[in-house]
């Protein structure tokens, strides 16, 4: 029951986001849109240091191998990974009229969902490698602790579904496709832990490489997306604040209760 529940967080989270087209008669204010996408990468960035690449890390070396190793090597592949999709799967990020990837004759709706559900997969592979951590046990891994980083991408989820269903609305669709957009926007995290999940029980020398895949994953939707989505326009700090706020908030709950 942990293990079904945790897996639902985060797309619980991108749900109530995108739920936010109901209350919200305009789209949202830009200062508000720069704070949540520097929290929601700040609370990424400390997720993927505390949930999964010091575990790597710790569970190399208690394997008895060379405890960067494993980390260094999943991370770039996860980098490598997310930049081979980001150059195939077609998308359109908000706020940009050149869509990205193969082309396709695809409308402009469907590839603004597809650009939220790239970034969805790292998240949801994190997820999934952290409970299936705890769920092999002699990893390090505590159930609360995948239940934590669970509640973290749910908190950053929750910006980012809003964040996508407020463009669509404004592209003209219903505020109930646009919801509909939104939340299915975050289907992927689950599929995408479960898919983890039964690979990582049957490879348990390689949990650290994944855990550090995922890791670069992440990082590069941090990087390549929402920290440049963050900066975009007029200067100001305020998705500067919003990366430090999210940071902070991941990485308290990651010490506290994992």
């Amino acid at each position: 029951m942990e293990l079904f529940i945790g897996l639902l967080i985060p797309f619980l989270g991108t749900t109530l986001g995108a739920g936010m087209v109901f209350l919200m008669k305009d789209k949202i204010n830009p200062k508000v849109e720069k704070l949540l996408l520097g929290f929601a990468s700040g609370v990424m960035v400390a997720a993927s240091v505390w949930s999964l690449m010091i575990p790597s890390i710790n569970m190399a070396e208690e394997q008895g191998k060379i405890a960067w190793m494993p980390a260094a090597i999943g991370f770039l592949l996860g980098v490598v990974f997310l930049l081979i999709l980001d150059s195939v799967i077609p998308h359109l990020h908000l706020k940009s009229e050149k869509p990205e990837g193969m082309k396709t004759k695809w409308k402009k709706t469907t590839m603004m969902v597809f650009a939220v559900t790239l970034h969805n997969i790292p998240e949801g592979m994190a997820v999934g490698v952290t409970f299936a951590g705890a769920l092999l046990g002699n990893t390090g891994i505590t159930m609360l602790g995948a239940i934590t980083l669970a509640v973290g991408i749910a908190i950053q989820n929750f910006p980012e579904g809003a964040i996508i269903s407020m463009p669509l609305k404004g592209e003209g669709i219903s505020k109930l496709r646009a919801f509909a957009y939104g939340a299915l926007s975050g289907i992927v995290e689950p599929l995408a832990a479960i898919l983890t999940i039964l690979l990582t029980s049957t490879v348990v020398p390689i949990l650290p490489y994944l855990l550090s895949f995922a890791a670069g994953a992440m990082i590069y939707v941090v990087v390549e997306e929402l920290i440049p989505e963050a900066q975009e326009g007029e200067h100001s700090n305020i998705g500067t604040i919003g990366v430090a706020i999210g940071f902070v908030i991941m990485m308290i709950l990651d010490v506290a209760l994992g």
